[in-house]
């Protein structure tokens, strides 16, 4: 693949199918990355809560042991799960003191890889590459990926982590203007690009309650959201495979406790599954409404792991974007769900 600079657009040859426009990697600030990456940022970019979802899913879906592994595009902190062991942990990245400041990494390297993305690793050198929150700086990202397949082995894992925060001056066009889901196809892309690796699988993870010590907590704003999407190198010997991960645990709708609280929802009105009390929700008149009556109730905590649950379960069902909430519907006297695709969906019609 080549690359062409005209001002603040380029030019991609040699990729069929490329889906992208000429200027989708463009961005509105050009200088440098050294220079815009020259002060440390020592703090989290994203909070606790959704922090420790990407330290679980790094954790379920690195199954190797003792592995090496790469962080591409390092900062202070790699998200390794503390109880992991590894062989190496070796760091790329821009700024020396954001590195020397990681206390896992065994080893690091300084790399600017918008302006080569070559990797500077023999091939076949590690058994997982992690990229953190940095995807949607890359303005060559086909390039690293097929580096990145490079210098894994084959079977190892590329796993690249985001959710929707990030710096947008230095962030390209074609993420800037995406939506989160569709963020999900972009990457899918970049592999498929690439080449030389299996069909990529992706993770949704919205909803939780933020740390009380956040800053953004008294604003009333749920957990960051984490969006993933992996894949292998070809190549794997026939042997274990990775698990599907999770992050919240399959609901016991079949306990005699859980059919207990379903059955006194008409008395309660509380949800069955996180206890949070259910709002009244006025139903949408209009000729395409299946309901006929003027009331349901909705439970509508954003870390009900009825909810929660829902963003992987449709994501995995190809539904993208798309989670439930449970809604008692009183005339007929039964729980059911409601389809969302946002967590403020369906709050405009509480009535209390």
């Amino acid at each position: 693949m080549t690359r062409e600079d005209k001002g603040n657009t380029r030019t991609f040859d040699g990729i069929p199918g490329f889906p992208f426009t000429r200027d989708a990697f463009s961005r509105m600030d050009e200088r440098e990355d050294a220079v815009f990456y020259s002060q440390e940022r020592l703090v989290d970019h994203l909070d606790a809560s959704a922090l420790k979802k990407i330290e679980s899913l790094i954790d379920q879906l690195v199954i190797e042991d003792c592995p090496e592994v790469l962080d591409l595009m390092a900062s202070w902190n790699s998200h390794w799960p503390r109880h992991r062991r590894f062989a190496r942990l070796v760091g790329l990245g821009l700024n020396e003191k954001e590195l020397k400041a990681n206390a896992a990494l065994t080893e690091f390297v300084l790399h600017d890889l918008n302006r080569d993305p070559r990797l500077p690793f023999p091939d076949r050198s590690f058994d997982v590459v992690l990229n953190t929150v940095s995807v949607d700086y890359l303005i060559r990202p086909v390039e690293v990926f097929r580096e990145v397949g490079r210098v894994l082995k084959p079977g190892g894992l590329f796993l690249v982590i985001f959710s929707n925060r990030f710096f947008p001056e230095k962030v390209v066009k074609v993420w800037r203007t995406a939506g989160d889901e569709e963020k999900l196809l972009i990457v899918e892309d970049y592999f498929r690009l690439a080449g030389g690796f299996t069909a990529p699988l992706s993770f949704v993870s919205k909803g939780g309650i933020r740390p009380q010590e956040d800053r953004y907590a008294r604003m009333g704003l749920p957990a960051d959201p984490v969006y993933a999407v992996y894949a292998e190198r070809e190549g794997r010997a026939k042997g274990i495979e990775r698990p599907l991960p999770t992050l919240m645990k399959e609901p016991e709708t079949h306990t005699a406790e859980r059919k207990e609280k379903m059955n006194k929802v008409k008395e309660t009105l509380a949800c069955p599954y996180c206890g949070e009390k259910l709002k009244k929700w006025a139903v949408p008149q209009g000729p395409f409404t299946e309901w006929d009556n003027e009331f349901m109730y909705i439970c509508f905590n954003d870390a009900c792991p009825y909810l929660m649950r829902g963003w992987e379960v449709m994501n995995r069902q190809g539904n993208r974007g798309i989670s439930y909430r449970l809604m008692y519907y009183p005339e007929k006297d039964v729980c059911m769900p409601v389809p969302i695709f946002s967590l403020q969906a369906l709050r405009e019609s509480i009535v209390d």
